[in-house]
């Protein structure tokens, strides 16, 4: 960027100025945005929903398709749901089957277990809504030229920019967090040359009005009910109406004229704009939301009253100074963390051109870098402390019956979103789910008690804005292989501990997040029961979606034991078990899970060498399903690792193999950071190239659809941005990890990743690194220590200290209680054991300092 800021420079000052500035300007900051790496940029407008590009603060969020002369700007709310607070006991009387499901089982009629399971079944969850579109109609004749737009993602803008008769328009959109406004910025570079209609409108019944001359008012109500899209037996899937007053809440957004140097008139066809050089529209929104136990209808906030607020607020700050607000917003977090790799030659090419060079094999390790950086966007513009968590789509929706109703899926999808949180340096944002977690467990304290008999809590495979718990499937309409999964309460506390590891906050741990986890383990005391052998196994259990064939041919998907449900239970034990002892409570409860986790039914190898999916030495209906959910102990878990389980790794590797690279987009993110726990960096990179595949795929091809929109967005297909987050997830991993008792750094570091620089990832333990490495060789590490301790490095090339540094070779167990290991029945060998080209090193820190290592 730099020379071609030079060049133009010296162009500039040898040609006469008044003849040429307009179209030199115009080049050059056409020519600077192009070579700008946190630029994802176009040639050509949006030609669908897969090319728009994403803006959100959290709360609000739009999809800018960058047409030029009608714009459409699609627009959420993050609290914009159907429905109302969850039916506690939907399905009374269910728990009856219980006892007669186990039975079943262990007389192996597994298929009258099944027709059993699907009893026990509640409703399904509600779905995400669109809020609505804002349309720009602009006036202008003849067709625009030099067309350009883009997203940038080291200041969260987007950009239009077109010429048209001579005139150069722009347009400059970005979502507020601090002001909680979207603001669309119009310009021409002509006087008087701007005329544009802003019109507005809703899939849901709303009104509109006009407030004075310069704003329009749109308000509505969202669905009483809505079904997911997968439902087509119901006459009317879409409800409107409810009688009780309780589901369906309200919404209110408007669009105001912040400041235009042209006339304005408004009435409910829309603002119009007229003979302007600028015009900023603010547009905002609200809802009746008023918390997941609360009427949206009856006891709802008032949605008119807040979105009120919100606007008089932002008129009174200058656009600048808005912009100024938000990008100091946006860049606290987006700055926290860098990744740069070795660049022979920098790609300067369209997004959508760009990937179709990398598919066929070009490379691209700048396109890698931004793809780990744009993940970061996703989440800090789709989850902030306040709000919902990140659905299954983020924050951006545009129907009413979305995939997947854009809910919460429990059984990999909603955990996917905040792998990276973390790791990343963005724990703040991992917070939406925390306190979501919170409530899912007041339902699914009733759910297990109304279900199951039992106590505790868990949450099966879907949740929603109302914290649903219970197993879905519309009362016995659902398949059981995945409404019946059991053990979401476990996987998510996986997210409550985690939070604890990198961040230390023993407070949080002992008011909040144990008594969570404590509750998600005593559900599981319950479910588990004594098998034939004596070993206590989970009944009726699933593998998330998968169908196994039994010895007599037959397909089924309920049995016992999964190796998916037996990793999640281990995982919890040890993680309850590790919590109570760093908090010094409950030794009688964290006895009672040691003495039943050395009783669960065990990890299992299988004929073929890889790790057993089920119960028995099953085949699979489809040995390549996109789900691998019995490599959890894998990752995210922490059962299975090269350093502790070798025996077992070899196993998940085995398992990857026969699996294949296919599936989906989240399925292949998934398979990258298993590669990665497995220290195979090329085989994560593979994956990784794979997984940046560009398709323009509409629909649902299971085994052979995953790839990346031309906007960046993961395919399912379609859309999930569990994918997007997954592949940050997995980039992080082959970085560093830090769940085997050390900081493991590089550990999958692939080939093609010979030189390059990371600056700011976080570690369990309280430690922010930065590392450099040249040929495959760490040049830099500097160690920031939040927490104090002793920090236990594992590196592939011997470092030394920058002589302020005290380092040691490491010795013993590692003493830092944030890197215990838990109790592993199938340990051979230890974190530390000696191999070749492999250095441990003890780095003995202090709360608040840095410590710096050179390669040697």
């Amino acid at each position: 960027m730099f020379f071609f800021i030079l060049f133009f420079r010296r162009l500039y000052s040898l040609i006469n100025r008044r003849f040429i500035w307009t179209g030199l300007l115009w080049l050059i900051i056409h020519a600077v945005f192009a070579q700008n790496p946190s630029a994802i940029w176009y040639r050509q407008p949006a030609r669908n929903w897969n090319e728009a590009l994403p803006v959100g603060n959290g709360r609000l969020g739009a999809m800018v398709f960058g047409r030029a002369g009608d714009e459409l700007i699609q627009l959420n709310e993050a609290s914009l749901w159907s429905g109302g607070p969850v039916s506690r006991n939907p399905n009374p009387g269910v728990a009856r089957y219980l006892p007669e499901i186990r039975e079943a089982l262990f007389r192996e009629d597994y298929e009258a277990a099944a027709k059993l399971t699907q009893h026990m079944q509640g409703l399904y969850t509600e779905a995400y809504q669109p809020l609505g579109d804002l349309l720009l109609k602009q006036d202008f004749s003849g067709q625009p030229a030099d067309y350009y737009r883009d997203l940038n993602i080291k200041n969260a803008t987007a950009t239009t920019r077109f010429r048209v008769n001579g005139v150069n328009y722009t347009r400059e959109i970005f979502v507020s967090a601090p002001d909680q406004v979207v603001v669309v910025r119009l310009t021409a570079d002509q006087k008087g040359a701007l005329n544009v209609t802003a019109a507005a409108r809703s899939p849901h019944p709303v009104t509109k009005s006009a407030v004075g001359r310069d704003e329009l008012v749109i308000r509505g109500k969202a669905p009483a009910h809505a079904d997911p899209n997968y439902v087509n037996y119901n006459p009317k899937p879409v409800i409107y109406g409810d009688s009780a007053g309780c589901k369906g809440m309200r919404f209110d957004w408007r669009v105001k004229v912040r400041s235009t140097d042209g006339t304005v008139s408004t009435d409910t066809a829309g603002i119009r704009i007229q003979n302007a050089t600028e015009a900023v529209l603010l547009l905002t929104a609200a809802t009746s939301f008023n918390g997941f136990d609360k009427c949206p209808d009856r006891e709802g906030r008032d949605e008119k009253q807040l979105a009120d607020g919100y606007l008089k607020k932002a008129l009174t700050k200058t656009v600048d100074a808005l912009r100024k607000a938000h990008v100091a917003d946006y860049q606290r977090y987006f700055n926290r963390t860098s990744f740069t790799l070795e660049t022979a030659l920098a790609v300067n090419l369209p997004m959508d051109e760009r990937l179709k060079r990398y598919a066929e094999g070009g490379a691209d390790p700048e396109l890698e870098t931004l793809y780990f950086q744009f993940g970061r966007y996703l989440l800090i513009s789709s989850s902030r402390p306040g709000g919902p968590p990140a659905n299954l789509q983020g924050l951006w929706n545009p129907m009413v019956r979305p995939p997947w109703s854009s809910n919460y899926t429990t059984n990999i999808n909603a955990e996917m979103n905040y792998w990276p949180a973390e790791m990343v340096n963005l724990s703040e944002l991992h917070t939406p789910l925390l306190t979501w977690i919170g409530y899912m467990a007041k339902t699914g304290r009733e759910t297990t008690k109304n279900f199951y008999n039992a106590r505790g809590w868990t949450v099966h495979h879907n949740s929603d804005i109302w914290g649903a718990s219970n197993p879905v499937g519309d009362k016995g309409k659902g398949s059981p292989s995945w409404a019946n999964w059991a053990v979401g309460g476990a996987w998510l506390s996986q997210h409550l501990y985690d939070h604890y590891l990198f961040t230390g906050d023993k407070k949080y741990l002992q008011t909040y997040a144990y008594p969570l986890m404590k509750d998600a383990a005593l559900f599981c005391l319950d479910w588990l029961v004594e098998d034939p052998q004596g070993r206590l196994v989970t009944a009726p259990s699933t593998s998330p979606e998968n169908v196994f064939i039994t010895e007599k041919g037959v397909k089924q998907s309920v049995s016992v034991a999964t190796t998916m449900d037996m990793g999640l239970i281990w995982d919890v034990f040890s993680n309850v078990i590790q919590a109570s002892s760093q908090l010094g409570i409950d030794a009688d409860f964290r006895k009672t899970l040691s003495d039943k986790k050395s009783k669960l039914f065990p990890l299992q190898i299988g004929k073929s060498g890889n790790l057993q999916e089920w119960y028995k030495d099953w085949q699979d209906e489809d040995p390549q399903h996109r789900h691998v959910s019995h490599l959890y102990a894998l990752h995210p878990g922490r059962e299975i690792s090269p350093l502790t389980t070798p025996q077992f790794a070899d196993a998940a590797r085995k398992t990857l193999e026969i699996r294949g690279d296919g599936g989906t987009g989240w399925s292949k993110s998934w398979k990258i950071n298993f590669w990665a726990r497995l220290h195979d960096g090329n085989h994560a990179y593979k994956l990784l190239r794979e997984l940046l595949k560009l398709t323009g795929m509409e629909g649902t091809d299971y085994a052979k659809g995953g790839g990346t929109y031309p906007n960046l967005f993961c395919a399912h297909p379609p859309f999930q941005i569990d994918g997007n987050f997954g592949g940050t997830s997995g980039i992080g991993e082959m970085l560093v990890q830090s769940h085997d008792g050390l900081l493991n750094l590089l550990p999958a570091r692939p080939d093609g990743w010979a030189t390059g620089e990371v600056k700011g990832m976080k570690t369990r333990g309280g430690y922010e690194l930065d590392m450099s490495w040249k040929n495959g060789k760490l040049t830099r590490v500097a160690v920031r220590s939040a927490l104090g301790g002793n920090c236990r490095l594992r590196v592939t090339s011997a470092l030394k200290s920058d002589g302020k540094t005290r380092l040691q070779t490491a010795k013993g167990t590692n003493p830092n209680a944030f890197f215990q290991q838990p109790e592993n029945r199938y340990q051979t060998t230890k974190p530390e054991t000696p191999a070749n080209g492999v250095y441990l090193y003890d780095l003995a820190t202090e709360p608040g300092k840095e410590y710096v290592l050179l390669g040697v």
